[in-house]
């Protein structure tokens, strides 16, 4: 989603002329109608249903539609211009009966493009903590200062892209490339957000897996021809097992609205996709909000109505407004699409309290400008600080730490190095987008601006700047694009452990220069600490997943200093062998992305105030050919150059999925993350708790899909003993070998995260539901269960560190 500060540049471009593209395939000449008709017709798009939570939401939903006129409630359905607030999208008011409007504002990890409000930690680093207490906790944080900002929906959380590719720019706003343990975040967040009135907008669905040709472009060296946006072309068993898999989590934890994506799924847009949107969301999903369209994804009118696209933005009036009513008039789309369109909105905006009298007005503290004079409305809320440093902690990701480089322990001195440690050299408003809005202070955020809307697309081929593999002005605590934090402040690494020298009486030494790679070390130092960084951002994929810089900086640091201690605030994954087994090279940490609490959260990290207990949610390779098909977004110069194919050829089989089933041995396997202690697994139980159980699910649909998917059906459980000196948490995993055809190695279907006092043990367990231990069945077109047969259970500390294993079997 972009800002609407840009909407006026965009809509100039978008509205350029556009010719129906041609390509020859077998000496035929093809246009776009040869590709469509990949993705089955599901016709008409269903009416929402009035059942169980939805019930009186949808029951008074219906009844204000019933007062309205037909212009009335078009408008409801499509954007509008408004000059007089900040939101990202807005949608008018009907004062008539009551209705006061609709505020749409970025973003998926915190109120994006305002002041007062605070910066939490981005989707990679809350996923990093695997703790579903604090993901819960976080969005509550944020939804509160949604509401208390004026915001109806709140853009986000973020589950799509979920992480296919190692080089998508917007990776880092999810949790994880896992589907279920970014389904169990996911859920978290959007209760959440909803529990302060706000609604919740996860997004997008689904399979919008890279950022290049995420949007339509005019390739102006050739006639002026289309080039249509990439199709994401995936089957069945792909779709329900692994990029629609968290979606039905934020449909059962209740989730108001769906964000469609950009790019076209099975060679139909994404907006329009019957199948998508009327087949799998509404039908099989039960879904009983509204589907908004992905600013500017909209690309036809009528279709994208009967296909289930229920509100457009940025603007409605391209496509529908009073086409949309004309439509009706003359019979072509059918008055109850529009109410039930209406229905589908005003019953989010029921669900979640947004009638409520003490609903603060809408978008009272979104200024249009922060350069002139506006209201202060500091939505901050003091009880949530400690959630705020809590999320920045446990994110940290500790791989590597030998000769008890860590914790630190009151050094005499110490050399800090690298452009990561200090703050970014400004942090300040500008007109439209800025450094400061778009959380790019540490890059040159024009390299994504220029390349970002349709008529450019986001690879810079109309001469932007180049997007660089890090943010070399100061470190970053956010990725770039919709979902930034925007900070009141940013503590930085620098001045948090200036703070400890200053209390400790360490000298300190430093270097930020970004001509690091030739820095002098202070021989006495007893530790080198070097800060680098990963950048990644909305708009453009990243260039690459390490940096000769970067790389030669801390070759340089080790080579002189004999306890180098390297941190990485990544975007994403980040390749360190270059120089990770430099026998100098004593700790690494993977910091990600922590938001406003940085410094501190690192500091106490270092100083062993805490134990990390952040693990890996992505696979870390020793090179980038490890990730095969899945490591660069897919660029087109053949015959399908006009309409970009992207074939998911792999399947289920995405990042640790994909090296258990090509036997490849990861640097840093999923799942990874170590302690300032040690811990021993033991005592493991799995009990079924289910008998007489069907093959396929018999109960109604209800948000999320049948509802005997969520029933648990087995138990299992393990022993935990610290068997160290620090007291720590530890993050316990389930995977499962499902005996079905097509299955991965293993998946993840459980984690525990507990903590532990120093020679002390604690009991783990894991809830296995129906849908856990289900494997999609393409011909019965269900989730099935493979009663009788042998699961395969393991439990331990990583996907590749399994010390207990047994075997399940459901009966029948």
């Amino acid at each position: 989603m972009i800002s609407l500060n840009w909407c006026f540049i965009i809509l100039v471009l978008w509205l350029a002329p556009r010719t129906v593209s041609q390509v020859v395939i077998d000496g035929i000449v093809q246009d776009d109608i040869f590709f469509y008709g990949r993705s089955p017709p599901i016709y008409p798009s269903p009416e929402v249903n009035a059942n169980g939570e939805w019930r009186d939401a949808v029951t008074r939903a219906r009844d204000l539609v019933s007062q309205m006129t037909l212009e009335e409630k078009v408008n409801i359905t499509g954007g509008i211009i408004n000059s007089t607030n900040g939101c990202g999208g807005n949608i008018p008011s009907v004062n008539r009966v009551g209705f006061p409007g609709m505020c749409l504002q970025d973003g998926a990890n915190g109120v994006r493009e305002t002041d007062f409000v605070n910066g939490y930690a981005s989707g990679i680093h809350v996923g990093a903590s695997w703790n579903r207490n604090l993901t819960y906790a976080r969005a509550r944080g944020f939804g509160g200062e949604f509401r208390r900002k004026g915001a109806t929906v709140a853009l986000g959380p973020m589950i799509g892209p979920l992480g296919r590719i190692a080089l998508g720019g917007r990776n880092w706003e999810g949790f994880s490339p896992d589907p279920y343990l970014s389904g169990i975040l996911v859920g978290e967040t959007v209760r959440g957000i909803q529990e302060n009135n706000v609604i919740a907008c996860t997004k997008h669905f689904v399979g919008n897996e890279q950022e290049l040709h995420r949007n339509p472009r005019v390739d102006r060296e050739n006639d002026n021809k289309t080039i249509e946006a990439s199709s994401t072309n995936m089957d069945d068993q792909t779709m329900h097992e692994v990029y629609m898999w968290p979606f039905a989590d934020a449909v059962h934890a209740g989730t108001g609205s769906i964000m469609s994506a950009y790019q076209r799924l099975n060679n139909s847009y994404a907006s329009h996709n019957s199948k998508a949107i009327n087949g799998l969301l509404k039908t099989e999903l039960g879904f009983p909000g509204f589907v908004v369209s992905d600013w500017f994804a909209q690309h036809t009118g009528v279709a994208s109505a009967e296909a289930g696209l229920d509100m457009v933005m940025p603007f409605g009036f391209e496509f529908w407004g009073d086409n949309l009513t004309e439509a009706v008039n003359n019979g072509t789309l059918p008055e109850s699409r529009i109410d039930d369109m209406v229905t589908r909105i005003f019953a989010a905006w029921y669900f979640v309290g947004q009638n409520r009298p003490d609903i603060p007005p809408m978008a009272n503290g979104l200024a249009p400008s922060h350069l002139r004079p506006h209201p202060y409305i500091d939505a901050r809320d003091p009880k949530d600080d400690a959630t705020i440093l809590q999320g920045a902690i446990e994110g940290h990701v500790l791989v590597k730490n030998i000769n008890g480089a860590l914790p630190l322990r009151r050094p005499r001195m110490m050399s800090i190095y690298g452009y990561d440690a200090k703050n970014p050299n400004s942090n300040t408003p500008g007109q439209g987008f800025s450094g400061w809005s778009t959380g790019l202070q540490s890059q040159n955020y024009l390299s994504v601006v220029c390349g970002f809307g349709p008529g450019y697309g986001p690879d810079g081929s109309e001469g932007c700047p180049p997007f660089l593999p890090i943010g070399p002005n100061g470190t970053l605590i956010t990725g770039g694009g919709s979902g930034a934090a925007t900070s009141t402040y940013i503590d930085s690494p620098f001045e948090a452990l200036q703070r400890r020298a200053i209390r400790d009486k360490t000298a300190l030494f430093w270097d930020f220069d970004t001509n690091g790679a030739n820095s002098t070390v202070e021989r006495t130092s007893e530790a080198c600490l070097v800060f680098l960084n990963a950048a990644a951002s909305e708009g453009i994929d990243r260039p690459a997943l390490r940096d000769d810089f970067s790389d030669a900086m801390v070759r340089n640091i080790a080579t002189q200093c004999n306890n180098t201690i390297v941190v990485i605030h990544n975007a994403g994954v980040r390749l360190v062998d270059q120089w990770v087994d430099h026998p100098n090279v004593t700790a690494l940490i993977f910091a990600q992305l922590p938001g406003q609490d940085s410094g501190e959260a690192l500091a106490q990290i270092l100083y062993g105030d805490v134990s990390p207990s952040g693990k890996l949610t992505y696979t870390v390779a020793r090179n980038e050919s490890d990730y095969g098909n899945r490591l660069n977004p897919v660029d087109y110069e053949g015959w399908d150059r006009y309409f970009p194919q992207d074939n998911f050829t792999e399947g289920v089989n995405i990042d640790y999925r994909y090296f258990d089933a090509q036997g490849l041995e990861p640097r840093y396997e999923f799942g990874f993350g170590l302690s300032y202690t040690t811990f021993n697994y033991s005592d493991l139980k799995i009990e079924s708790t289910a008998s007489g159980l069907s093959v396929y699910p018999t109960e109604h649909i209800v948000p999320g899909g049948h509802a005997d998917l969520w029933d648990t059906v087995a138990t299992v459980t393990a022993s935990i003993t610290n068997t160290g000196e620090v007291e720590a948490a530890e993050v316990a995993q389930l995977y499962l070998g499902i005996p079905a055809e097509n299955q991965p190695v293993r998946v993840l279907r459980g984690f525990d995260k507990v903590m532990i006092p120093p020679r002390e043990s604690r009991m783990i367990s894991f809830n296995l539901r129906r849908r856990d231990v289900s494997a999609w069945d393409v011909v019965a077109q269900q989730w099935k269960l493979l009663v009788g047969e042998e699961y395969t259970v393991e439990v331990g500390a990583s996907s590749r560190n399994l010390p207990l294993n047994g075997t399940l079997i459901l009966e029948a």
